[in-house]
């Protein structure tokens, strides 16, 4: 039996991740603060970022969970598929 590949982002990706991140975070930020209007019309724009951020955050994390669950139910199926297997004997005679 082969091990399943696990797939890993590296080091490199996941520091441009974060980092892109937090630069479009900020310049939305600073585009907002620097908006030539009025103070209800920025916070408005402002609550809608934040909003657009944490439904960012959720939507990646029930994909995660989603993949997680997949990957839990492939190993247990493959489990069960072992095990039938290895107590499968097709030279054996049942005899009463």
């Amino acid at each position: 039996m082969t091990a399943p590949v696990r797939r890993s982002t590296t080091a490199a990706y996941y520091a441009q991740a974060i980092i892109s991140f937090a630069v479009s975070v900020l310049a939305m930020g600073i585009g907002i603060a620097y908006l030539s209007a009025s103070a209800w019309i920025r916070a408005f724009l402002a609550l809608g970022l934040l909003y657009v951020v944490t439904s960012a955050f959720t939507l990646a994390k029930v994909i995660r969970d989603r993949q997680d669950e997949d990957l839990v139910v492939s190993r247990v199926d493959q489990a069960r598929l072992d095990k039938l297997l290895a107590e499968h004997d097709p030279f054996r005679i049942d005899t009463p």
